[in-house]
């Protein structure tokens, strides 16, 4: 099932993409938003996969998406260097910040919800701020079941769904802040999510899901999950070691090579530019960076 958040006469309500995306099925009032869906655990899914049989259907030209997740526990959860040619690439460009080496376990940090926009709406892009606003595509995770210290090999277990992202972020932010990455990654109104969420049964990444980035139509990320440093699995596991996630947590999996910040010449956003970001089964984010005042 791919639940998503669409308005529809002017009213937010949650629905289920049908039909190749042609058409949406409106759920009913009394399941909630997708956030109630995602914290109703099992049987909350269930009711949303029984009524999309007989749920009024939609044309998807007369709606409009918006990110399918609104109400958060906390910041998002987010991984960092999990592909290893993405780490790579970076070497000599952290401004001092390189790692010895390659690191032994998944790289951890955090960013604030009100980067959350949906997968059409505009990237908020103001000079001001930065003058380094780069791309990043990811898979990201929802997690829909409570846990804490979960073992790798029932980590899917609490994985409710996944989505495309795109983890805007500003690389001058990123460095000028003690090494840690907090303020770089959560400049409001920067971080496009959705464009639903497909329900983990519906997606086997064990055979590799591709994961693109585009911007102006030039083709500037093109990876495999297959080639992540550390897997979905050990993500949750490490993450949860001694410390809960909880239904609606959200979790980025990292971003493949091809970033802009590695590039010869460097390639930054800027007002006017398209960014596409795609992941094969999961979906198409399609957004414009737009001059926003935000100092």
């Amino acid at each position: 099932m791919k639940l998503a958040r669409a308005k529809v006469d002017g009213v937010w309500r949650a629905v289920a993409v049908i039909d190749d995306g042609a058409a949406v099925a409106l759920l009913p009032d009394e399941l909630g938003a997708v956030d109630d869906i995602v914290r109703g655990g099992g049987r909350a899914l269930a009711a949303a996969a029984t009524a999309v049989g007989t749920a009024p259907v939609v044309d998807a030209s007369a709606v409009t998406l918006g990110a399918p997740l609104t109400r958060f526990n906390r910041d998002l959860l987010c991984t960092g260097w999990n592909y290893w040619d993405h780490f790579e690439e970076s070497k000599g460009l952290r401004e001092g910040q390189d790692p010895p080496e390659r690191p032994e376990h998944p790289t951890f940090f955090t960013k604030g919800p009100d980067t959350v926009i949906g997968p059409y709406d505009d990237i908020a892009w103001d000079p001001a701020i930065s003058q380094k606003w780069d791309y990043e595509a990811e898979v990201a995770l929802v997690i829909g079941t409570e846990g804490r210290s979960i073992p790798e090999d029932r980590a899917w277990e609490h994985v409710m769904g996944l989505c495309v992202v795109n983890d805007v972020s500003q690389r001058d932010l990123q460095r000028a802040h003690g090494g840690q990455w907090l303020k770089g990654k959560s400049i409001d109104a920067t971080m496009p999510l959705g464009p639903w969420i497909t329900t983990v049964d519906e997606v086997d990444i064990s055979v590799g899901l591709r994961i693109q980035c585009e911007v102006n139509g030039r083709l500037l990320q093109d990876a495999d999950t297959r080639q992540m440093a550390f897997d979905c699995a050990q993500i949750i596991a490490e993450l949860s070691w001694g410390m809960t996630l909880r239904p609606g947590d959200v979790v980025l999996t990292g971003t493949p090579s091809g970033i802009g910040n590695a590039r010869t010449p460097q390639v930054f956003l800027t007002d006017g530019d398209t960014v596409v970001t795609r992941v094969s089964g999961l979906g198409e984010l399609r957004n414009r960076v737009s001059r926003t005042v935000l100092s």
